[in-house]
């Protein structure tokens, strides 16, 4: 077991990744005589959250699978099961499944009478290298993702990397991405681990993933202590890769492309353009992009099904939620491990640069 404090300003709490048993007496004790309400899917459910309710006394309540979860109607539902429950602003809202689950769960926690504790257990590693720590809640509205949504730091985060045996390939890799991000952001010493030790992640060897689950945590959580709500820009840089991945996302139908393989082509888009402005070493995209296809993932719009559909994604990232008045912000590279915000890009020149991706 190990244990990561994320010490913020204004509160702190632990993110333990290690067997999930370790976890439940800390929940119990979060649950001061209420009983904690599980929220999960089903496939997670019949999985993993049987016995983890059993041991908690949790009630359970499903939500839909994957981006279905996080829609308006979705947590509509989702309050209004609190609200049958009648559940105190003490009671553990337990989140079990990967990051879709993690995101409604906590934005009906951080609504509902004004706030109640939310604990994750995240079942994929995409949610425990990255979403679960933070913070950050969201539903996808009006064809936009992750448009509304609050901050609320989670009191528990459990981590268990069994939890990943039961992932379905496609899923593991989904959530590589997201590991990899870190290593590009500012550890390019990280960014050589992984293209040591990626495969190993990706094969199942139970010591890499946890090596590669804390290396994220810790980074994760270095970053949203300097910047916790997003304002001054370092924790936009968490972003590599997302202002191109949620567009993408947006524009091939939400669900259509997992949100990791979006934010793989998505800073594969970064680092190619990156270079093309003359910010970011050649060499350095490049090797990019042979780590990035030696783990199967997309580096182009036509390996989505998205070629010629450059201005669309253009207008999509004109809606970013980084943007300000300046214009376009982006999070671009200067090498491998040197990520920084460009703050205005000139949309005439990303949507030429989008046409020239496919």
């Amino acid at each position: 077991m190990t244990a990561i404090r994320v010490d913020l300003p204004d509160r702190r709490y632990d993110v333990l990744v290690g067997p999930v048993e370790a976890g439940i007496e800390r929940i119990g004790g979060l649950a001061q005589g209420t009983r904690p309400v599980l929220v999960s899917e089903p496939r997670v459910f019949a999985l993993h959250g049987v016995s983890v309710a059993e041991r908690l006394g949790a009630d359970p309540i499903l939500v839909p699978e994957g981006e279905a979860a996080k829609s308006w109607d979705v947590l509509h539902q989702l309050l209004h099961e609190f609200a049958v429950r009648n559940l105190t602003r003490g009671t553990p809202i337990i989140a079990l499944g990967g990051g879709s689950v993690g995101d409604v769960a906590g934005l009906g926690a951080s609504l509902f009478k004004r706030g109640c504790p939310v604990v994750h257990l995240p079942t994929t590693l995409l949610a425990q290298a990255d979403s679960a720590v933070g913070g950050k809640t969201a539903i996808d509205a009006f064809g936009e993702k992750n448009l509304i949504g609050t901050f609320h730091q989670p009191a528990l985060v459990v981590a268990d990397p069994a939890f990943l045996d039961t992932l379905d390939e496609r899923q593991l890799r989904s959530g590589y991405a997201e590991v990899v991000k870190y290593g590009l952001v500012d550890d390019p010493a990280f960014f050589a681990w992984c293209e040591a030790n990626g495969r190993g992640v990706l094969a199942g060897h139970r010591d890499l993933r946890h090596l590669a689950i804390v290396a994220a945590v810790k980074a994760k959580a270095r970053i949203v202590a300097a910047d916790v709500e997003d304002r001054d820009g370092q924790r936009a840089l968490l972003n590599l890769g997302h202002s191109f991945g949620h567009a993408i996302e947006a524009e091939a139908g939400f669900g259509t492309i997992l949100h990791g393989e979006a934010v793989a082509l998505g800073m594969a888009l970064a680092f190619r353009l990156s270079s093309e402005m003359g910010r970011c070493p050649p060499a350095d995209t490049e090797r990019l992009f042979v780590h990035l296809k030696g783990s199967d993932f997309p580096t182009r719009l036509a390996d989505v099904g998205l070629a010629g559909r450059g201005g669309a994604i253009a207008g999509w990232m004109n809606r970013d939620k980084k943007n300000d008045a300046a214009g376009i912000a982006l999070v671009l590279a200067r090498g491998i491990g040197k990520a920084y915000l460009e703050r205005a890009v000139d949309p005439r020149q990303l949507a030429d640069f989008l046409d020239r991706s496919a």
